[in-house]
């Protein structure tokens, strides 16, 4: 059996860093680590190709060449699956599609013709014994959750690494919180699953002898999901690993902001190379954070907690919401006045969307106020639900937080406080390397010579590199973090 896996394309949007990217010469951050699993998961006899659409052109040639095209996508990719799975049809090809997208929209696509939904693990296998057999049905599920001690290693050659900013490993699935907006307890469930610390160090050891150095991304909804085990056994082990290597990853992760409140914790990672945690923080507004049952950020200063984090070593990247019903009139002022306070210079603001499934989308059902299904993407001014705020009022106040934070003036400002918290970074924390150098140059040129806001970035420039030289590296990171999210928003 041949088995050509492919991952749709993403649109330009906020976390697909691509004009980021170009600076580096890399064409995608992460590569398709749910695919690669799954690789895994298929019989080792199979001829198995990967096309990563977002690195790679699919061409005919390789679509003839399959047997069957297994596809994972998630709700932002849907435009370009319905593109490919046409062009497969029409080519008479097998479809096998699972992942996210599916799992929720599954009846949006009566044109594929195997659904292997829910985790992998226990699906999958079901689905090629029946293949075998001769009788595959169309829609594979499961109510139970995978052991991920049957996780697989993924089949990491099957991609070129050098297309990619960064790697990607797992190490639990689920979240103990549920937030009424949020997907991920439906798609992984509140029971915490983990990989055991050989399955981690083993992974680990799989990029290493890949060739891979720089950044892993451990992709879990929320690493502290299990805590105790952790902080007993899996960073310890990661420590140690690193440092009997010199220290050749570097990992970024996602995180509740109860993180800050365990300082051993907090130590303990940043010794072990994680420096970058994203963290849901939603809404400094305490009713906003009440209606959509966000518990943990609750009867918590959100500032102190940041920036203990922050003054640990490790960047907070931060999610925020706007379009809550409890959201008043002055939620676009106080956000605004958040983000600028903490230093949270990667502000993911988004307009509240109701995914289908989750709690927020039933209780909106049941008040007739769900009007479609949702883009996957909360930046593009849609909005699957007619909210409580005037409409127009919501998207002005949206464009007026976004035109400032990502304004020139106020984003470097942003940069030099966070600088200022992280510093002082351990020696050798950050590093050129040949793609870091080309990125530099290009900086200057793109940034620091052609755009509007160039006096801006030179300021940040001079003052790194003159009098927190350990961060400049990191300053020209951000400095093109800020150009790729102006282009986005079309910013000038």
């Amino acid at each position: 059996m041949k088995a050509l896996l492919v991952y749709p394309e993403y649109p330009h949007t906020f976390w697909s860093f691509k004009y980021a990217l170009n600076f580096i010469s890399r064409r995608a951050s992460f590569p398709p680590l749910g695919l690669l699993t799954v690789a895994a998961l298929l019989p080792e006899e199979w001829e198995k190709k990967l096309v990563d659409m977002n690195t790679t052109v699919l061409n005919d040639k390789d679509i003839e060449w399959a047997d069957y095209i297994f596809i994972s996508a998630t709700t932002i990719q849907k435009e370009s699956v319905r593109i490919l799975v046409s062009k497969c049809k029409l080519m008479k090809k097998k479809i096998v599609a699972g992942g996210p997208l599916f799992k929720i929209e599954h009846e949006e696509f009566d044109m594929i013709d195997h659904l292997v939904l829910d985790e992998a693990e226990l699906t999958l296998p079901v689905f090629l014994r029946d293949l075998r057999d001769g009788n595959p049905r169309r829609i594979y599920q499961s109510d139970q959750w995978a052991h991920l001690s049957d996780t697989p290693v993924p089949l990491w050659h099957l991609i070129k690494m050098k297309n990619y900013a960064s790697m990607s490993i797992q190490f639990s699935r689920g979240c103990p919180y549920n937030c009424e907006f949020c997907d991920v307890t439906l798609l992984m469930g509140r029971k915490l699953r983990s990989k055991s610390k050989d399955q981690i160090l083993n992974e680990l050891d799989k990029l290493y002898s890949c060739g891979w150095r720089g950044e892993v991304f451990f992709v879990d909804d929320n690493i502290i999901g299990n805590k105790v085990k952790l902080k007993k056994e899996i960073i310890p082990a990661i420590y140690e690993w690193q440092n009997e290597r010199k220290h050749p990853f570097t990992f970024i992760t996602q995180a509740s902001i109860n993180l800050a409140d365990d300082d051993e914790l907090l130590r303990l990672m940043v010794k072990s190379g994680f420096d970058t945690v994203f963290v849901g923080i939603e809404s400094p507004n305490e009713e906003s954070l009440a209606e959509c049952g966000k518990i943990q950020n609750k009867n918590r200063d959100l500032t102190v907690c940041v920036d203990k984090m922050q003054r640990s070593g490790m960047q907070v990247q931060g999610g925020f919401i706007l379009g809550f019903d409890s959201d008043p009139p002055s939620i676009f002022d106080s956000l605004i006045d958040f983000i600028q306070k903490t230093g949270i210079v990667t502000a993911m603001v988004g307009l509240l969307n109701a995914p289908k499934g989750t709690r927020l989308y039933q209780r909106l059902m049941e008040d007739n106020r769900i009007v479609k299904l949702i883009s996957g993407d909360n930046t593009d001014l849609s909005i699957n639900f007619i909210p409580k705020m005037n409409y127009d009022e919501l998207i002005k106040g949206y464009m007026k937080v976004i035109d400032t934070i990502y304004t020139p003036k106020y984003y470097y400002e942003r940069v030099i406080r966070l600088l200022k918290n992280l510093d002082p970074l351990p020696k050798g924390k950050y590093k050129f390397r040949v793609n870091n150098i080309k990125a530099f140059f290009k900086s200057i040129w793109f940034i620091g010579i052609r755009e509007r806001g160039r006096f801006h970035f030179w300021k940040l420039f001079f003052w790194s590199l003159f009098r927190h030289p350990r961060t400049f590296p990191l300053a020209i990171t951000f400095a093109i973090y800020g150009y790729h999210f102006r282009r986005v928003f079309e910013i000038t």
